[in-house]
């Protein structure tokens, strides 16, 4: 793979992330807004063919598969997108 290939990917699996933690900051703003009580769970399932199934659940199920050829490296991209925006 090129370089910039690479970089395409990379690119692909933070705005696949990205949705999955813009559902989770909704999900929290619902639950802290509610009158009530309120629980969330987050479940992650290793699939075959590289990727993770990420399910939210919050009242209802929120589903997401992203791929994830680099489970077992030393820092994954998520990691590096969180320490970059938002521990920044």
């Amino acid at each position: 793979m090129t370089e910039q290939t690479v970089k395409a990917k990379q690119l692909e699996e933070i705005d696949q992330h990205k949705a999955v933690l813009q559902t989770l900051f909704d999900l929290y703003a619902e639950l802290f807004e509610h009158d009530g009580y309120g629980d969330m769970r987050i479940e992650m399932k290793i699939l075959r063919r590289g990727q993770k199934e990420i399910i939210i659940h919050c009242g209802k199920q929120h589903r997401y598969v992203l791929n994830c050829s680099h489970a077992l490296a030393d820092e994954s991209v998520i990691k590096a997108w969180l320490k970059k925006d938002i521990l920044a």
